[in-house]
């Protein structure tokens, strides 16, 4: 009997001693994912597109910061913010709110690969990649016409 009670005063002691923690466990990264509105499948040289991105995330966490970057892997042009302030490639550009919106410009005549990847200061990431075709048949530039009155 006296055994029974010993065993037991030390199992609630075991138990007691390691069921205390005082430390808050708190959760830092939550997953996320990225959604674009859809975007034509052709593009003309000094043709212009706007890229828009939703950052959705699962939960919000108040320490988070999202970076975003680009990497063109075939064709050629250039990228843009919303303000007109031209963006480099592999540079990472901190993500200001839920929401992107890059602008991109063709100067090239071939099928073009871009792929911009967003990533959270936990090292998750997302990789959306687009795709364009040239189309022979857009054309920045404009016709002359006759001015009126002329025949």
């Amino acid at each position: 009997m006296k055994k029974t009670i010993i065993m037991g005063m030390i199992a609630a002691m075991a138990l007691l001693s390691t069921g205390c923690d005082d430390k808050l466990d708190v959760q830092q990264i939550y997953e996320f994912s990225v959604t674009t509105m859809p975007l034509q499948a052709k593009i003309g040289i000094i043709e212009s597109v706007k890229m828009q991105f939703e950052l959705i995330r699962t939960q919000k966490y108040d320490g988070a910061k999202y970076y975003y970057n680009f990497f063109q892997t075939a064709g050629y042009g250039f990228f843009s913010d919303g303000k007109n302030n031209n963006l480099s490639p592999n540079v990472n550009y901190e993500l200001k709110g839920d929401t992107l919106s890059l602008n991109y410009t063709s100067f090239c005549v071939v099928k073009q690969t871009i792929d911009v990847t967003i990533r959270d200061n936990f090292n998750q990431e997302q990789k959306v990649t687009f795709n364009f075709e040239h189309d022979p048949n857009y054309s920045y530039f404009i016709k002359p016409e006759s001015p009126i009155g002329l025949k």
